[in-house]
């Protein structure tokens, strides 16, 4: 079961907790002084980011690897290049999403919740009138 946040479900996950477009609130984000929104837009951009690394590397990887090609000195030097860009994509990619995804989960709507029961102390007895004998 995948339980990694993607860029594409942290960018739907940032538009409803703030209920506008993306567009919009990159452009809000960026007139305002650095905040929550700010530093989820950051991390979903990293996120975007090391996905595209991955994607890039991956797919060079799998030209190198491709029958017809031969595997000499210079093309596993490429072959490790590749598979180390990847496996630093992977940790950045994972690292950005469990992040996002701490964050998102503490920003959730939380369920109004009832007010805690007050209890009412009993007032303190107050002193009876006394009054003092007459002579």
């Amino acid at each position: 079961m995948r339980t990694k946040l993607t860029s594409a479900e942290l960018a739907v996950r940032i538009e409803d907790l703030y209920g506008a477009p993306l567009t919009t609130l990159e452009a809000h984000a960026q007139t305002q002084p650095p905040g929550m929104l700010a530093a989820l837009l950051g991390s979903r951009h990293d996120l975007a980011f090391a996905e595209r690394t991955i994607t890039f590397h991956r797919d060079r990887l799998l030209q190198l690897v491709q029958p017809e090609r031969g595997i000499g000195a210079h093309e596993a030097s490429h072959l490790l290049d590749c598979a180390r860009r990847i496996t630093e994509a992977v940790a950045a990619r994972d690292a950005q999403a469990k992040t996002a995804a701490a964050v998102l989960n503490s920003l959730g709507r939380v369920r109004a919740c009832e007010p805690p029961a007050v209890s009412v102390a009993p007032a303190p007895p107050t002193a009876a009138a006394t009054t003092a004998p007459s002579r």
